[in-house]
């Protein structure tokens, strides 16, 4: 049975046809009527009677073929239109015609036989008729529930959330939908695996579903996975918003159960939005992207989890969905473009330049970095980005090469998660051929994060990466919580200095050993060291007593646009 009530395009019709003309039940009874009409007519035309049309006299024996074929239309009709009980009716019907014709075969009518025959074969075919309706509607049904239903946690799907709030809406009848976004989640695939997060969909599905059908909450709910890390949930029949929120509260309250995973124990928060109807939104899109917004806002207050119900002020005072939509559009459009930020040796010698992304709006104004980052990265399009500025900066930068024969390297940033994405290694491949850059001049910078998140399949990830020829640097050094046992084995070429710690160290002494001290480390582990964000001589001069080898900041150079940066290069 489907979890949704679904109608077929001939269903949809009569529902019309019996809503703006009568109800179905007087349709079934007209014909049911016209049927035995149709047999009585048929009956009588079967005399010795003659009857005049239009001044010509007819016989009304005449007609008798006419009359059976009205009849037996009539009789496909019943079982096309109304199945079981249609079928009934004319196997009644039919039954009934079978009493005349057996009386006359009793009396010797040897032309009743034809009639017999018949009225078999009419059987026959209605019967048949059925059964192939059955089978049909059978697997249209199991189509349609292969459609709206999730194939990993068999829970339906989005289709089927949308489907259900068109329905509700239609029948003008008050609903909600939540969006329920599990916190740490992406954390938990990357460290343990795509299976184990598996498991936690499948468990975290079962335990709801089971909840929706208890009744425990009060009220009638839908359960639903969306995509990801994503659920939605349904909630009708409720009489205040404190019983919807209640509801809400109910699946939160079941998640914080503790879970148990390959002899794992895991206790997860979920992130909660939610929009209700007509309150909030008069048709789907708009309701549930009213719900995301709300669940966003929820990740956002807490970074932990709660309940967030939208409203108007949350898209007026949140600057990050419009950022988001931003990013959106400047993908769509081609407005994310490249910066490149020269590198130097301590000897102000050019080593090469880190490719940082940029983005226009549609107005051509530039959003920081600081501002679309964090958004990106909450809203999975750092990906995106990340490709684009690798793709178009590697051809640029593999033309001037090329041109200007020279062998600067150039950085570009990359994601754990994109690093870990199944067709990396191709990607790289694809970029590194169409854009004529050679994987020597090639750094590709990540952070100490990777060590953390997915450990085994990052390290097999790097060295084919270093196979190809390609440098790897480890961003934002200090800032993570990676351990010397895995930096000893850590397959990487250069370490980069997070900038923080550069600014501190005009502060005071101790800022000062502890920048020395990490590039000591780096040294000992044979890694070449990159001090960013270095401003002022003072830090330049400190930094070359502690040994550092490279430098990047405002001091020496800003990000350049891509003509200023080849005008640097020439002049080099």
């Amino acid at each position: 049975m489907s979890i949704i009530n679904h109608k077929s395009r001939r269903e949809r019709m009569l529902d019309e046809f019996s809503k703006n003309n009568f109800p179905v039940w007087g349709f079934f009874l007209l014909l049911a009527i016209y049927l035995v009409g149709a047999y009585f007519v048929r009956i009588s035309s079967s005399s010795t009677r003659i009857v005049f049309l239009m001044g010509q006299p007819l016989p009304l024996r005449s007609l008798t073929g006419a009359f059976s074929s009205i009849f037996n239309l009539c009789v496909v009709l019943m079982v096309v239109i109304y199945k079981k009980p249609g079928l009934f009716v004319s196997l009644i019907a039919i039954a009934v015609q079978y009493i005349p014709i057996v009386i006359s075969l009793i009396q010797g009518d040897a032309t009743a036989i034809t009639g017999f025959f018949v009225n078999s074969f009419i059987i026959i075919t209605v019967l048949l008729l059925y059964k192939y309706i059955a089978k049909m509607e059978k697997s249209q049904e199991k189509m349609r529930n292969l459609a709206v239903t999730d194939r990993l946690t068999g829970l339906p799907n989005r289709f089927a959330v949308s489907e259900l709030s068109d329905a509700r809406i239609k029948k003008n009848e008050p609903f909600a939908v939540a969006i329920v976004s599990l916190n740490n989640f992406k954390g938990i695939t990357n460290a343990l695996g795509q299976q184990v997060g598996d498991q936690i969909l499948i468990q975290i599905g079962k335990r709801w579903q089971s909840l929706a059908d208890s009744g425990k909450t009060g009220t009638k709910d839908l359960v639903a996975f969306r995509k990801n890390n994503e659920f939605a949930v349904v909630v009708s029949d409720y009489v205040s918003e404190d019983d919807l929120y209640n509801t809400l509260a109910c699946y939160e309250e079941a998640l914080r159960e503790k879970l148990i995973i390959d002899n794992c124990d895991f206790t997860l928060t979920a992130s909660i939005g939610y929009s209700s109807f007509p309150e909030d939104a008069y048709n789907t899109e708009t309701l549930l992207n009213n719900a995301y917004t709300a669940m966003y806002k929820a990740y956002k207050t807490t970074h932990s989890g709660c309940i967030v119900r939208f409203t108007p002020d949350i898209i007026e005072n949140d600057a990050s969905i419009e950022i988001e939509r931003k990013i959106r559009y400047a993908l769509e459009n081609g407005h994310v473009y490249f910066n490149l930020q020269p590198q130097y040796d301590m000897n102000h010698k050019l080593r090469g330049f880190e490719a940082l992304a940029r983005i226009k709006d549609v107005n051509g104004k530039q959003i920081s970095p600081v501002d679309f980052i964090p958004v990106a990265e909450k809203a999975g399009l750092v990906d995106s980005i990340d490709r684009e500025v690798f793709s178009s900066a590697a051809k640029f930068f593999g033309g001037l090469l090329k041109k200007k024969n020279s062998d600067l390297t150039l950085s570009v940033n990359i994601s754990v998660h994109h690093l870990l994405r199944m067709n990396f290694i191709e990607e790289i491949h694809e970029i590194l051929a169409s854009s004529g850059l050679p994987a020597k001049n090639l750094e590709i910078e990540i952070t100490e994060s990777v060590m953390i998140e997915s450990v085994e399949k990052a390290m097999d990830r790097i060295k084919q990466i270093k196979e190809m020829g390609i440098s790897i640097a480890i961003d934002d050094f200090g800032t993570g919580y990676s351990s010397l046992s895995y930096l000893s084995n850590f397959p990487a070429d250069v370490i980069k200095i997070d900038r923080s710690f550069i600014m501190n160290m005009s502060s005071g002494i101790e800022a000062k050993r502890y920048v020395a001290a990490i590039i000591a480390i780096g040294h000992i582990m044979k890694y070449k060291v990159i001090a960013e964000g270095v401003e002022t001589q003072n830090q330049l001069e400190n930094l070359g007593e502690a040994g550092n080898d490279f430098i990047q900041g405002f001091l020496w150079g800003k990000p350049l646009e891509a003509e200023e940066a080849a005008k640097l290069i020439a002049e080099a």
